[in-house]
C-alpha cells in the first residue's frame, strides 16, 4: 500500500484488496544492484537506503598518494641549530641547513634554589616573633665558653651536663681568658657563698673550668651575653628571640640528634611573674596554632619558677611537649648588674619536633644531617602557621 500497488476497496461492503497498478517494479532491488556495482546513487535515495531502511551503511575511505617532494633525500641529515666559530672559520655554513628558530616556544625551566622545611618553619617562627615586638639576638657564635654557657647562668661546675658525655669540648683553643673580670667575680661568689637571698652552692668554684670553650648546648648562652650588655648599657624594657644550633653529645636516634636547633625567647621587664609568663606562653603558642596549653612544674638551674609546657595536638589527638620555660634566678640576672626588680622570662623549644609533625615526617635522620634526600628538599610544600 506503501508503494501504491495495491488498494483497500469497501464499495461491496467487506473491505477487499485489490491490483492498482499491471505492473510492479522494485526500484529497491535495482538501487541495491546499483550499489553494490559501485555507482552513484542520488542523495535522496542513498539517505533513504542508510538512515530510514538500513539495508546499507557509509564506509569512509581515505587513499594517499606519496611522491617525492623538494626536498627528498635518501638520509635524514639533521639541521643545524647554531652557527659555530669553526662554521665561520671553514665557510661550512654556506652549505648547511639550520633550523628556524621557533620564538615561541617554553625554555626549560630556571633551576633555582630550594628552601629546607626547618627553614621555612624558622621563617614562620621569625614571623610570630616580630609580630609580637621581639628583636632577634646574634647568634653567631657556635663555640662558647664554659663560663657564659655554664656558670653565668648559675650552673654548678659538678652538673651532671657540664660532663664530656653530654657536651663536645674543644681541644684547639681549649680555653678562653677573656672575661669581664668584675662580673667574673661575682658570678664565683654567688657559686661559693651565695647571695641576692641565695646561699649559693657550698663549693670551691674554678676558674679554670670556666675557661674550657666548648660547642654551646643551648641559646641561654646568648640571651646571658644579651642580658649583661643590656645590664651595663642602662636597663630598659626588652623582648629578645633567637633561632639557631646547638650541640649535645647524644646517642643519635630516630628522635634525637647532635646538631639540633633551639627556639629561644624572653622579656625582660620589672615586675613581672608567673602569670605574664603564662599569658606570653599563651598567646605566642596560640600563634602557631596550639590554643590548648598545660604547664607542669619542672627544675631547670637558672630558672625558677620553672614549667614544661605541653600542648594539644588534633591531628594526633595526644597532649605532647613542647617547650621549656621560667623565671631566671636572681642569682643569675644581679650578678650581671640588672636591678633587683627586674625580672625575666623565657622559654625555649625545638625546631625540629614542631618541623617533623608539621611534615609528617617521623625520623629526624630524613629531615636533618647527611641522610636527608635532596627531592625532599625539592618538592616539599609550603609552610603557613596560624599567624
Amino acid at each position: 500500500m506503501q508503494q501504491r500497488w495495491v488498494a483497500l476497496d469497501k464499495s461491496a461492503g467487506e473491505p477487499r484488496v485489490v491490483r492498482k497498478v499491471d505492473s510492479v517494479t522494485d526500484t529497491t532491488q535495482q538501487q541495491l544492484a546499483d550499489v553494490a556495482a559501485g555507482k552513484d546513487l542520488p542523495k535522496a535515495d542513498a539517505d533513504n537506503l542508510q538512515k530510514k531502511r538500513k539495508l546499507i551503511k557509509l564506509d569512509t575511505w581515505k587513499t594517499y598518494r606519496i611522491s617525492k617532494g623538494p626536498k627528498f633525500a635518501l638520509q635524514r641529515k639533521k639541521q643545524a641549530t647554531e652557527l659555530t666559530s669553526e662554521m665561520l672559520a671553514s665557510g661550512a655554513w654556506r652549505a648547511e641547513e639550520f633550523k628556524e628558530y621557533n620564538f615561541n616556544a617554553l625554555g626549560l625551566p630556571t633551576v633555582g634554589g630550594h628552601l629546607h622545611p626547618l627553614m621555612k618553619v624558622r621563617s614562620q617562627y621569625r614571623k610570630i616573633f616580630t609580630s609580637m615586638g621581639f628583636q632577634e639576638m646574634p647568634t653567631n657564635n657556635y663555640v662558647e665558653s664554659s663560663f657564659w654557657n655554664f656558670d653565668s647562668l648559675f650552673q654548678p661546675q659538678q652538673h651532671p651536663a657540664r660532663d664530656a658525655h653530654d657536651t663536645f669540648f674543644l681541644t684547639s683553643p681549649a680555653t678562653s681568658d677573656t672575661f669581664p673580670e668584675d662580673y667574673l667575680q661575682r658570678v664565683k661568689a654567688v657559686h661559693e657563698h651565695g647571695g641576692y637571698g641565695s646561699s649559693g652552692y657550698g663549693y670551691r668554684w674554678k676558674r679554670s673550668e670556666a675557661q674550657k670553650n666548648l660547642l654551646r648546648t643551648h641559646t641561654t648562652a646568648v640571651s646571658s651575653r644579651m642580658l649583661y650588655k643590656l645590664a651595663q648599657e642602662g636597663f630598659k624594657p626588652a623582648k629578645y628571640f633567637s633561632i639557631d644550633r646547638v650541640f649535645r653529645n647524644e646517642a643519635v636516634d630516630r628522635t634525637h640528634l647532635a646538631e639540633f636547633h633551639q627556639v629561644e625567647g624572653l622579656v625582660c621587664d620589672r615586675g613581672l611573674t608567673l602569670g605574664h609568663l603564662i599569658a606570653t606562653l599563651q598567646e605566642f603558642f596560640s600563634r602557631l596554632g596550639m590554643k590548648e596549653l598545660r604547664f607542669k612544674p619542672a627544675f631547670n638551674p637558672y630558672t625558677e619558677p620553672s614549667m614544661e609546657i605541653f600542648g594539644y595536638s588534633p591531628e594526633l589527638g595526644k597532649w605532647m611537649e613542647v617547650g621549656n620555660s621560667g623565671m631566671f634566678r636572681p642569682e643569675m640576672l644581679q650578678p650581671m648588674g640588672l636591678p633587683p626588680d627586674v625580672n625575666v622570662i623565657a622559654w625555649g623549644l625545638s625546631l625540629e619536633r614542631p618541623t617533623m609533625i608539621l611534615y609528617g615526617i617521623d625520623n629526624i635522620r630524613d629531615l636533618f644531617g647527611h641522610k636527608v634526600s635532596l627531592s625532599m628538599v625539592k618538592t616539599n610544600p609550603i609552610c603557613r602557621m596560624g599567624l
